[in-house]
């Protein structure tokens, strides 16, 4: 995907599996509603004025195909927030397209993480802010071996799918 600035926000240090072009910053303390929150206030500080789109790591089966037309300039017109909603009632992915720190604080601070009512409960923040919001496709997120093997037949070409099989888990293997 074309994109300004890539930042990794991790918990750890990079691995050889980082690909070339990525900053990485540390991830801050706190609940996963404050360090999601930290992680806009990071790209808004480095990029300010600049649309900033937050993925989770466990949706590997995500695509730059799903993301390039709701992303494009001509759909982004209008629109403030992007929301990708997860199978389990969480989200893959959260963009705004003017983060601020104090925005992002707004959205986030609060919202029960991990939980089948988060993706709701901030699909309501989004609309209390009156943001427009364009809606991404629902993925499955990797929570469970169950996810995986699912995430894994819904992209039975990817390095996931491959990791998997090599360790025994690809679908269809008895467990």
């Amino acid at each position: 995907m074309p994109a300004g600035r890539r930042l990794l926000v991790l918990d750890g240090e990079p691995g050889r599996w980082l690909p070339a072009g990525w900053e990485v910053l540390p991830q801050s303390g706190g609940g996963l509603d404050e360090r999601l929150a930290a992680a806009f206030a990071h790209a808004a500080r480095l990029a300010p004025g600049a649309p900033a789109l937050l993925v989770g790591m466990d949706t590997p089966q995500l695509s730059a195909a799903a993301l390039a037309e709701p992303l494009s300039a001509a759909r982004r017109a209008g629109v403030d927030a992007w929301y990708g909603p997860a199978a389990d009632g969480g989200f893959w992915a959260l963009g705004l397209a003017r983060p601020t720190a104090q925005l992002a604080e707004r959205l986030l601070h609060g919202v029960p993480m991990s939980t089948p009512r988060t993706g709701s409960a901030l699909l309501q923040r989004l609309t209390r802010a009156g943001l427009t919001t364009h809606q991404l496709p629902e993925l499955t997120d990797v929570d469970t071996v169950e996810d995986a093997l699912l995430v894994a037949a819904e992209a039975p070409r990817s390095r996931f799918a491959a990791r998997l099989g090599e360790v025994g888990l690809a679908p269809g293997v008895a467990r």
